[in-house]
């Protein structure tokens, strides 16, 4: 969660390992309504500068937008630390302070796998322990937050004086995971720690991103099967409460959004625009024309 603010960098990076031609990536659809017309794109929360650039469509679309709808704006790094600190920090004596023995050993082995320290993490709540650890398997194989593709979107659209929507606020993402009690934050972790020993964080982070990479859209909805049918505690609150409660609220907004603005591009997590409760598939529901482009 300690990022470095490279910001000022992007560009530059971008220019420098970019090829000169974007490619199709995640997953895109058009929405259409009210005689307003909208591009849906789906992102990935992280990157590396062969990403960039994507392709011409979007940056077109984005640069000519009326307005650029993300989940929350990567840049605001205050906001994203302020959540953190409501919502992620653990009361003395509560947390993995609780650990068993065993259960500390294996986290212990976790941490110094990702290169961190046990006192770093002593500080934060069960479920961000966890998605720190999260983080570590991208990082392990040369994914950043701070290339993450929303940051690119952002700074393009900063660039283009493009207006950015947030759908979401970090105070209400992170404010999400306190609804898990501390056991079941507990045994969330104990699953993610599962996962790293087994190797299996490792391939579905190497699943994931090479999905979306190439917008292969077969992998990407196996992916959505995978998630939908995931019968883990973690793999239950992803999908009702990360994926379907957000879908439901997101796909209002954007409706809204598209009544009142012609030429808009909503850029979203890739698996919300996946499976049958998808934020494409409720604003159908709604009456609006949605195309699947890839």
């Amino acid at each position: 969660m300690r990022r470095q603010i490279i910001v000022v960098f992007l560009s530059l990076l971008w220019m420098l390992a970019a090829p000169a031609f974007g490619a199709d990536r995640g997953a895109l659809f058009k929405v259409t309504g009210n005689g307003h017309s909208m591009y849906l794109f789906g992102t990935i929360h992280m990157g590396q500068p062969g990403f960039f650039p994507l392709e011409p469509r979007i940056a077109a679309a984005v640069a000519g937008a009326s307005a650029l709808a993300l989940e929350v704006d990567p840049m605001d790094r205050k906001a994203a630390e302020s959540a953190m600190k409501a919502h992620g920090m653990a009361t003395a004596g509560a947390g993995i302070e609780k650990l068993t023995p065993a259960f500390k050993n294996r986290l212990n082995k976790a941490l110094d796998k990702a290169g961190l320290e046990a006192s770093y993490v002593a500080q934060y709540k069960p479920w961000l322990v966890a998605t720190i650890l999260a983080i570590a398997e991208y990082a392990a194989q040369g994914y950043s937050a701070e290339l993450s593709v929303d940051a690119h979107l952002a700074h393009l659209a900063k660039a283009n004086k493009v207006p950015i929507i947030e759908l979401e606020t970090p105070l209400f993402q992170l404010g999400m995971f306190n609804r898990l009690s501390e056991a079941e934050q507990l045994h969330f972790l104990e699953e993610s720690i599962a996962m790293i020993e087994t190797g299996k964080q490792g391939a579905e982070v190497r699943q994931i991103v090479d999905a979306w990479r190439k917008a292969d859209r077969g992998a990407l909805d196996a992916i959505a099967h995978r998630v939908d049918t995931d019968t883990s505690m973690g793999g239950k609150f992803v999908k009702t409460v990360m994926l379907d409660e957000r879908n439901v609220v997101m796909a209002d907004k954007l409706a809204a959004l598209l009544q009142r603005s012609d030429r808009s591009v909503a850029a979203i997590g890739v698996l919300h625009l996946l499976g049958s409760n998808s934020v494409p598939a409720l604003m159908k529901a709604r009456g609006l024309t949605v195309e699947r482009v890839y």
